[in-house]
């Protein structure tokens, strides 16, 4: 059986050809500037290669840093300009300023209007090239969908809105409600006979199964499924596509068998990792807390026109394995805002004070939690540690959730840098799937992803 498949660039191939791109789209633009003009601060030989090196790792960094290959804000044309604008000017500005790792400062100043507009324009051109070509609909991935009649909206919901580019075309209903109507959908329902002819005038380049029934899986749909696996197409397991699309676990669609789903991340019992962790902890936590004894004198001031309160509060979370302790942190609130008892805090709430917005924006009223990492009460970088009246009132309703402290919290988190401010129960299971996705792959590499993104929210005055 042949069907006319469309290429398709999967999220991580996409950020891999941005990636590739932008490097050889400056330093081809640099070699142009070269032979076109009497330009010599940068040049290619064997003999400073490192110089491209060097330039190659700024960009790229500065890049990550300022979302230049967040695959939203590089299919916005007004959002990728100013995002390849920051880090074009941030790149040659630190590439001037070390002139150890990289040429010496040429005495010509229209040298450097020559390497800042070469950098610039070429990645402004590249980009706007990936948009027409490679954001476009042509690359779109065509899937079918096996699954309930009752489940087909939220499932199809969760993964088109990870990824536009992945498309259900349709769906096979699992159940026998013949006359099931949903007016919210816009896919249609294949009978399992003409399944083959449905794939193949559709351009089906994936199957995802939906359903942990296996009864439900009939014997005729059995050996449809067989024979496309047969003739080459993809089959694969909703909760691993919506995991591998969203960079979340999908908690409200997994069984209780969890164990099955997301086992946990090896890192968590690698010792040689956690003992590299704890020490970068410590260091960081000693410079944390030396930058906020540098900036206390100002908030003493600012606290006590804004907040007129205690500059310092104190308040319950709960820890690794359920341990309650008392977080640290620089109030942000109107004295005695609990004064009738706990309430989740909200996105515009009206007990923060307008310095207590500030601090929050910056990330700056978690400074004293430094000390709670010092002590080894949190990490740097793992769930967001919640109130133990609200970890009650949100595990009785929503499963797993008491699967956060299996890790201890942090300051910053995989759910913090992904998703917006939440005050909602499905706002919390959304930041649940976050956290644990981070449990379940734990890494240096995904640290390190979250620090950089931490930089990019404090950057972008995205604090919560």
């Amino acid at each position: 059986m042949k069907s006319n498949k469309k290429i398709h660039f999967e999220i991580s191939e996409r950020k891999i050809l941005l990636r590739v791109f932008d490097v050889f789209f400056v330093l081809g633009a640099l070699y142009l500037v070269g032979g076109i003009f009497n330009f010599s601060y940068f040049y290619i030989t064997p003999s400073n290669f490192y110089w491209t090196l060097v330039l190659g790792l700024y960009l790229l960094f500065f890049g990550t840093v300022f979302e230049a290959y967040n695959l939203q804000v590089a299919s916005n044309q007004f959002q990728m300009i100013r995002s390849v604008t920051i880090t074009a000017s941030t790149t040659v500005l630190f590439y001037l300023l070390t002139p150890i790792l990289t040429p010496t400062l040429p005495n010509n100043r229209i040298q450097i209007l020559y390497f800042y507009l070469a950098v610039l324009l070429a990645l402004l051109i590249w980009r706007l090239l990936y948009q027409v070509f490679f954001a476009s609909y042509r690359f779109e991935k065509k899937v079918l969908l096996v699954c309930d009649h009752e489940a087909v909206y939220d499932l199809v919901s969760g993964l088109q809105n990870a990824d536009p580019h992945y498309k259900i075309v349709g769906y096979v209903a699992t159940d026998t409600k013949e006359d099931y109507v949903n007016t919210a959908l816009t896919i249609p329902s294949v009978n399992t006979l003409h399944l083959e002819s449905f794939v193949k005038q559709n351009g089906i380049s994936e199957v995802v199964i939906a359903t942990e029934k296996t009864e439900a899986i009939t014997v005729t749909l059995y050996n449809k499924l067989l024979l496309l696996l047969e003739n080459g197409f993809v089959i694969r397991e909703y909760i691993q596509v919506y995991e591998s699309l969203t960079q979340r676990i999908p908690v409200q669609f997994v069984a209780r068998d969890f164990y099955r789903y997301f086992p946990f991340s090896r890192s968590n019992q690698n010792q040689l990792y956690l003992i590299i962790v704890r020490f970068l902890e410590i260091a960081v936590s000693l410079v944390g807390i030396v930058a906020g004894f540098l900036v206390v004198p100002f908030l003493v001031i600012g606290n006590a026109i804004g907040n007129q309160g205690n500059l310092f509060y104190t308040q319950q979370r709960v820890g690794r394995n359920g341990e309650v302790f008392r977080i640290i942190k620089f109030r942000t609130m109107v004295k005695n805002a609990e004064q009738h008892g706990a309430v989740f805090a909200t996105a515009n709430d009206t007990r923060v004070t307008p310095f207590g917005k500030f601090l929050r924006k910056t990330r700056i009223d978690e400074i004293p939690q430094f000390i709670n990492i010092l002590l080894g009460h949190m990490a740097v970088i793992g769930p967001r540690p919640e109130r133990p009246v609200f970890v009650e009132e949100i595990a009785a309703v929503m499963p797993f959730y008491q699967t956060r402290h299996v890790v201890k919290p942090g300051l910053t988190g995989w759910a913090q840098v992904n998703y917006a401010y939440g005050d909602s129960i499905n706002d919390s299971l959304i930041k649940l799937q976050y956290d644990l996705y981070y449990i379940k792959h734990r890494s240096i590499f995904l640290d390190i992803n979250i620090v950089i993104k931490t930089i990019s929210t404090v950057l972008f005055y995205r604090g919560q």
